[in-house]
């Protein structure tokens, strides 16, 4: 594949943005991302609405309208995602999207307006029809599978926006969008050099989730996934934002940036459920199962899903309390018609549950598809689960042996964390400040990479930190 040239990508950044073609959103692009918007919601946590989102808006949409997409801030739907994990995306139709854990990691309005500015670059590069077709964990079901029988049931399971969106970028669209993203925060007045931060902060995150998470520290995470990311990419940015002809400063800390974040719920929303290692607990559902070892958890806004080498699965919520009806209609919604399998029955943790296996088609080769059924007393849940043939529930086991209630007292012991900004008081080191974060480890690590400090850096008073602390 080529890549687009240093100097093609210094051009990019030199020409002004008038001479750009302006143009409104067409009516097709519009459809497309209204018909994939609430899917990418619904995956990614649903809408975060704290007073955070608003700002988030106002300079997506600044930094929109330089991209020659349209010229009416209207015309773009800037979303904050209540969701975990460090992503941002834009769609054709407008739409922009930022998850609030990585608005947590910024340090600067300018290092938004990067990352917006970046995101509204793969649109208007139309990198969505050349993209890569690695799915990312978001696509769950679909993307092991295919699913089925061949027919639309990935869109059933998972909504066209995780298929078409959460996709791989190539190192050269990367580049490209990093160049295009510098122009447009560039025309809406914001300091370029806050690319190249935010991409070193991104960095610096990846490695230190890959760390916390056990992984080699080469492992692509999250944001990382679908946006490959190195230390070229950081002086490629850096360079790109010097061809704008803007003199390179230290600018002052973005205190009012700092104290916006404050009070922004930080990791997993207690009321979509946490994931703790390899558990997941719902205190509204009064629910939890642990995935087997080596698979992840994702949790969306209406189901849950784990995915590993040997299976996919996905939880969500059924109708009614017959355990047997709700397998059939499960297996409906998913087009496989009556399953062939027979019904099986059990018990985990008091809880009963009954499962069907049926052996199904998947890219032109046999999978084995599950449903299985618990019936809690408030409400009846089902598992759906892709294995490979002669599977069967297999490498779940201990995830359906796993499934328990949670009791009163489990639940109210539940609670999430939030961002706290803090003022640096004299006296004040990075390993007394980190000492405060909510974690069991890594605490210091934590720190730093949150707030872009070196490590042997010293805090000067008066300086605002972030730390995140429970409650």
């Amino acid at each position: 594949m080529r890549f687009v040239t240093a100097a093609a990508m210094l051009a990019l950044v030199a020409a002004p943005v008038a001479a750009q073609t302006t143009r409104s959103i067409s009516a097709s692009d519009k459809a497309q991302g209204a018909q994939a918007n609430p899917e990418l919601v619904k995956q990614y946590g649903g809408r975060y609405t704290g007073p955070q989102a608003a700002f988030v808006e106002r300079v997506g949409k600044r930094v929109a309208v330089q991209s020659g997409l349209s010229n009416a801030q209207g015309d773009f739907t800037v979303t904050t995602l209540n969701s975990p994990v460090e992503n941002a995306f834009a769609i054709p139709g407008g739409y922009i999207y930022v998850t609030r854990q990585l608005l947590a990691l910024m340090n600067s309005e300018a290092e938004l307006a990067s990352v917006l500015g970046h995101e509204v670059g793969h649109v208007a590069a139309r990198h969505s029809q050349s993209r890569n077709t690695r799915s990312t964990i978001g696509s769950i079901l679909a993307a092991g599978a295919g699913l089925l029988t061949g027919s639309n049931i990935a869109t059933q399971l998972v909504g066209t926006g995780a298929q078409l969106y959460t996709l791989k970028y190539g190192r050269d669209q990367e580049y490209q969008a990093d160049g295009l993203g510098i122009r447009y925060m560039t025309a809406a007045g914001y300091d370029p050099y806050a690319s190249a931060d935010m991409l070193a902060s991104l960095a610096a995150s990846s490695n230190l989730a890959a760390r916390t998470a056990g992984k080699d520290a080469n492992a692509i995470p999250t944001w990382a996934s679908t946006h490959p990311n190195s230390a070229d990419r950081v002086r490629r940015a850096a360079a790109l934002a010097k061809q704008t002809g803007r003199p390179e400063t230290t600018p002052p800390q973005d205190t009012a940036f700092l104290r916006m974040l404050d009070g922004l719920p930080y990791g997993d929303d207690p009321r979509e459920g946490i994931v703790d290692g390899q558990t997941f607990r719902h205190p509204g559902l009064k629910l939890k199962f642990t995935a087997p070892g080596g698979y992840a958890i994702a949790n969306g806004s209406d189901a849950v899903t784990v995915v590993g080498q040997g299976g996919q699965a996905e939880m969500r919520l059924a109708q009614g309390n017959d355990l047997g009806q709700a397998i059939t209609q499960r297996f409906g919604q998913l087009g496989t018609g009556t399953p062939s399998g027979q019904l099986q029955n059990g018990t985990a943790n008091g809880i009963p549950y009954a499962w069907v296996t049926t052996r199904a088609a998947a890219n032109n080769r046999a999978v084995d598809a599950t449903v299985v059924a618990y019936r809690f007393p408030s409400a009846t849940y089902t598992f759906t689960l892709v294995t490979p043939a002669g599977s069967g529930i297999g490498p779940f086991q201990p995830l359906l042996a796993s499934v328990a209630p949670l009791s009163t007292a489990e639940a109210n012991a539940i609670r999430g964390k939030r961002v706290s900004i803090v003022t640096v008081k004299a006296g004040d080191t990075i390993d007394s400040l980190s000492a405060r974060m909510a974690f069991p480890d890594y605490k210091r690590e934590r720190f730093i990479t949150l707030n872009g400090l070196d490590p042997e850096q010293a805090l000067v008073p008066g300086r605002l930190v972030k730390l995140v602390v429970n409650g």
